[in-house]
């Protein structure tokens, strides 16, 4: 088998990126690091491949990285894009941004317009299936966030912790009869946290009704929100937090107070979350940490195609003022006070 360049550094006792430059940019290393390097190469019997194209004007490397998002107006994947953009900065690449507006159509389109332009390509929470991003785009590194498969590198938030918080705080408030709004059916998001609210309710012994698919936005909540009274439940959590401000928002249009008649817990835990009247209970997802991570899966490919790994990045209940005691919790505590 040949020769890798990550045997390269490991032999040498480098970083693969330092490894990288002493066969793209050797002036950045110091002259005994790049004689080991290239020492260890020749022994190995290593062929570097052509060295990427260098800007003369700029002395920039032109590494192209596209971030595709499905919803820029959503703050929670603004905050991965900041996130994205910083590091590329750093990193000296070049991050062109799309956003396909939750339709995979038109994802599939910005995938076969984007795959010879860029170096790589990192894509949050996708609506195609990873299969169908992967081939299309067969040539170039694929970073998947919020979707996962063993055949490329990913990055996604693990539900597990914040839902288990989420619902053992419910039940420590009384709650018995417990809703949950979906989001997109391509989602795999929406997959895994209905499975995990199913798993975890039936284990506390709680009435669970998942309602159907929503838009995940403000107005999606907003639909959903005269079915969530109609089930009769005492507290509900949606897809997102957007979803959530909207459930808020129908159920006070329909005289139900939140959070006496109805605890409303959102997932994202997005800026606007903790300003609401009543502050929005939501389970944090740490977005920007995951497009800094992505980045970092991102650029060891770049550099070499990898064995894919897997990135698992933990959720964490954030409790407000939209949750509290069941409302007849709240009036057996009231009378037993009294």
């Amino acid at each position: 088998m040949a020769a890798t360049l990550t045997d390269v550094a490991k032999r040498a006792g480098v970083a693969l990126s330092t490894a990288s430059r002493a066969f793209s940019d050797p002036d950045r290393l110091g002259p005994a690091t790049l004689r080991k390097i290239l020492a260890v190469a020749q022994d190995l019997g290593y062929q570097a491949p052509a060295a990427r194209l260098v800007d003369p004007a700029t002395d920039d490397d032109t590494t192209t990285v596209a971030v595709v998002v499905p919803d820029i107006g959503n703050p929670v994947f603004a905050a991965f894009v900041k996130a994205a953009q910083s590091q590329g900065w750093f990193r000296r690449q070049t991050v062109v941004l799309a956003d396909t507006d939750l339709n995979p159509d038109r994802e599939r389109d910005v995938l076969s317009h984007l795959r010879d332009k860029v170096d790589g390509i990192i894509i949050s929470s996708p609506r195609l299936e990873a299969e169908q991003i992967l081939a299309l785009c067969p040539r170039i590194p694929v970073v998947l966030v919020n979707r996962q498969t063993p055949g490329t590198d990913c990055v996604i938030a693990d539900a597990t912790d914040g839902l288990r918080q989420t619902i053992d705080y419910l039940r420590a408030l009384g709650h018995h009869r417990i809703a949950y709004v979906q989001g997109s059916p391509q989602s795999w998001s929406n997959d895994h946290r209905v499975t995990l609210v199913r798993e975890l309710t039936a284990e506390a012994g709680m009435d669970l009704q998942v309602l159907g698919w929503q838009a995940e936005t403000v107005a999606g909540g907003t639909a959903a929100a005269a079915s969530v009274v109609a089930t009769g439940a005492s507290a509900v959590i949606t897809h997102n937090d957007l979803m959530a401000l909207g459930v808020m928002a129908g159920a006070r249009a329909l005289g139900v107070r939140v959070p006496e008649d109805l605890s409303v817990v959102g997932i994202d835990d997005i800026p606007v979350a903790a300003i609401t009247h009543p502050s929005l209970t939501s389970v944090s997802v740490p977005m920007a940490r995951m497009g800094v991570a992505a980045m970092e899966s991102l650029e060891r490919n770049l550099v070499e195609r990898q064995t894919p790994r897997l990135v698992r990045m933990p959720t964490q209940l954030v409790v407000r003022q939209s949750t509290g005691p069941a409302a007849t919790a709240a009036a057996t505590s009231t009378g037993a006070s009294a």
